[in-house]
């Protein structure tokens, strides 16, 4: 697993600052041997004997996207742990995603988790929340709106940086034109992706725009582009934005008898699997599950003591590139879903 040099101070601090965190949440539990015994659970503990919070966090999830279900999972066990009633609702529409915000607002919580891939939909509603006293934490996306727009802190990597460790990659491996799967139009991290991976590729990126809610409309139009290519410059490699999106590509690529090299943004199970049968040639993973537990434990610490996780700096959690010589140490994690 190589993390991107251009990253490395800024994730040195991730690490610190969550190696502060468990230090902190260790005085909610009982340490000793039961510290011992959950120790492989992915992070869970005793539950805390502070007062009960209750969190919700509102993301632009469409259905089906498995990197969600990390980031729930992460959420949950920082919430067991930290004595929390934890809420989730998500729509990929801006708007709906600002209704659901103000859902929670009225069911006065004690603080919110959003993520801001359409920022101006819901700039109005956290200014409301944090009006009203709630602090907000925003996570994945959107991390130079996070400060302006008045939350605590961003948690996620820095996704200009992270395509950009793709396009030094694809140089890297000899790759002379590549396609940049967006499925999800208007989301300003994907397109920060595909631009970052633009900049730093020695070659071409063509942009490509699908439903990313319809999987088989998704996989026909990455097959159709992948055959068109042949007359006007064949692509090499694929670089899909999300890990559902790379099983789409792999199929896509054999309907169209293509020699592309997939590759794509984010980790689960099946992308750990299809990396080791070398039919993805790398992933890049932004750690989900630790952008919802992050986030959870960052509205306890400020409530129950007030700090603020990485000064109000963005805390990254990526990237990281990985390849099929990662899969030993990853495949007991993706299979029980906490990366």
């Amino acid at each position: 697993m190589r993390t991107n040099r251009k990253a490395a101070g800024r994730t040195a601090a991730a690490l610190l600052t969550a190696c502060a965190l468990a230090l902190v949440a260790g005085c909610s539990g009982s340490g000793g041997k039961d510290s011992e015994d959950k120790a492989d659970d992915g992070g869970g503990g005793t539950k805390a004997k502070t007062p009960r919070m209750k969190i919700a966090m509102v993301t632009h999830s469409g259905e089906g996207d498995t990197f969600w279900d990390i980031v729930q999972s992460g959420a949950e066990v920082a919430a067991a742990k930290d004595n929390v009633d934890f809420l989730y609702a998500a729509n990929k529409e801006g708007k709906e995603q600002a209704q659901l915000i103000q859902s929670y607002i009225d069911q006065d919580v004690d603080g919110l988790v959003v993520s801001l891939a359409k920022p101006e939909a819901v700039k109005a509603v956290i200014a409301k929340a944090t009006a009203a006293g709630i602090p907000v934490v925003t996570i994945n996306s959107g991390a130079e709106f996070s400060q302006p727009f008045g939350a605590l802190s961003h948690i996620g990597q820095d996704e200009a940086i992270a395509g950009e460790a793709v396009g030094e990659e694809l140089t890297r491996r000899g790759k002379k034109k590549a396609l940049c799967v967006i499925h999800e139009q208007g989301n300003v991290s994907l397109e920060e992706r595909c631009a970052g991976v633009k900049k730093a590729f020695g070659g071409t990126v063509e942009n490509l725009n699908v439903e990313g809610t319809n999987m088989p409309s998704s996989t026909s139009s990455i097959e159709a582009k992948l055959q068109s290519g042949k007359s006007t410059g064949e692509f090499d490699t694929v670089v899909t934005l999300g890990a559902p999106f790379a099983a789409a590509s792999v199929k896509a690529k054999a309907g169209a008898g293509s020699n592309a090299e997939i590759n794509t943004f984010d980790l689960n199970e099946d992308v750990v699997k299809q990396l080791k049968a070398k039919e993805i040639g790398f992933a890049v993973d932004q750690q989900p599950y630790l952008q919802g537990y992050l986030a959870v434990d960052e509205l306890w610490l400020n409530k129950n003591n007030g700090n603020v996780v990485g000064g109000g700096k963005p805390v990254l959690t990526g990237p990281a590139l990985v390849t099929e010589k990662d899969v030993p140490a990853l495949e007991k994690f993706t299979a029980r879903g906490t990366r």
